[in-house]
């Protein structure tokens, strides 16, 4: 049996300190206490040996994205970099924490870098998709259902933040060193997280979901034509390419698959019970590198195989840069045409407020070069045909 250090839970009802629900154990070889010792940083005793297989796995996966990163000049992967470098580290820290238990460094680290690493890569998968959408097109706009390429990566990865920000929140505050009923509300703070996080990735797979159907449906017309027969739409405008963009399209749904199965996982674990009879998930190891540390080393080795710099390759791969002197030149510009507008705006309604007081003035509309006053100075002529003019003929001779 592996233990894990993982959310330490026990049954401490409000008990403020000094502690009087437990007693503290003098440590074994390693450090090691029972579970519920006063002085136990873990729900069980860490195990060496696959802490380090873990991490060494883990740092393989780390060094073939970092390769593929730079292979390919994807700069946008160093969030799968750091979900990688991130479950690595944790496993280094619970190898030290496996050989002095009293450590609480150790079991802290590792306990936020373990439950916070999927956090980056649902961000690596959100703008992967992003990019996809401005890569691949279907239905000739880089946006899916409405919403713009470039806007969709912002908004969840926005959003993945504030999880991210929740998440550690709630990981800090239930760590192996903090009181009773502060662990209590860092537990449910991280429920929160990982709940909110689950809604934004089953929205995300919706989005997913139209852009697989368009997709197929350009591929399809590109093959037979809308009415049938084959023919060539290279040049047509919404063309989407037959590109491999299945195969990395899969590749993203199995990565939130794998996260959506750790989120299921340690809502169990948390929601299970605060005993070993009750719920044996959080005082077995095997369970946490079985559902947790197993589903994100399987995205992470399917994200490496299908590299989004082997799909995403050429024109739209990648969204378009500017650099200082553009930016500067176009911020010039608009504030141009702001000016412009303003000073049109300004000019209209001067001439609506002047019109506006010739209306006030005259009981007669209009007036023409050769008009002249009547005699009773009660408005003007024309000079002509002695006859009041019409305002919309005034508003001819006045343009």
């Amino acid at each position: 049996m592996f233990p894990t250090p993982t959310l330490i839970i026990r049954d401490d009802g409000d008990d403020d300190p000094p502690r009087t629900d437990c007693t503290s154990a003098v440590p074994g070889p390693n450090g090691a206490v029972p579970w519920d010792a006063c002085n136990s940083n873990y729900n069980f005793h860490p195990e060496l040996t696959p802490a380090i297989a873990t991490a060494s796995i883990f740092g393989v996966l780390t060094l073939v994205h970092l390769i593929e990163a730079i292979w390919y000049r994807k700069p946008f992967t160093w969030t799968v970099l750091m979900a990688a470098s991130w479950e690595m580290g944790a496993f280094i820290l619970h190898a030290y924490g496996s050989q002095d238990q009293q450590a609480q460094g150790y079991a802290t680290g590792h306990q936020v870098l373990f439950l916070l690493a999927p956090v980056w890569l649902n961000a690596f998968v959100y703008m992967t998709f992003a990019r996809m959408v401005y890569f691949f097109r279907p239905g000739g706009e880089p946006r899916v259902c409405y919403i713009p390429a470039r806007w969709l990566g912002r908004i969840f990865v926005v959003a993945d933040i504030a999880t991210f920000i929740v998440q550690a929140t709630g990981g800090v505050m239930a760590g192996p060193t903090v009181e009773p009923n502060t662990r209590a509300k860092g537990v449910k703070i991280y429920i929160i997280g990982m709940g909110v996080q689950e809604g934004f990735i089953v929205v995300f797979l919706m989005l997913m979901a139209r852009f697989h159907y368009r997709a197929l449906q350009m591929n399809r017309e590109d093959m037979y034509g809308p009415e049938g027969g084959s023919y060539d739409r290279e040049d047509e405008e919404g063309y989407m390419p037959r590109r491999n963009w299945k195969a990395l399209q899969f590749a993203l749904y199995a990565a939130l698959l794998a996260i959506t199965a750790r989120i299921i996982f340690r809502l169990v674990e948390f929601t299970g019970g605060m005993t070993p009879e009750e719920n044996p998930i959080p005082f077995t190891e095997a369970y946490a590198y079985a559902l947790d540390a197993f589903p994100m080393m399987l995205a992470l080795l399917i994200l490496a195989v299908i590299h989004p710099g082997r799909v995403l390759q050429g024109t739209n791969s990648e969204f378009p840069r500017k650099g200082c002197r553009q930016k500067r030149k176009e911020k010039k510009e608009k504030k141009a045409v702001r000016k412009a507008a303003k000073v049109e705006r300004k000019a209209a309604k001067e001439e609506k407020n002047r019109i506006k007081n010739d209306r006030k003035k005259m009981k007669t509309y209009g007036e023409v070069p050769d008009a002249e006053p009547d005699s009773y100075g009660m408005g003007l002529i024309d000079g002509q045909n002695h006859e009041p003019m019409r305002y919309a003929d005034y508003a001819r001779y006045a343009r």
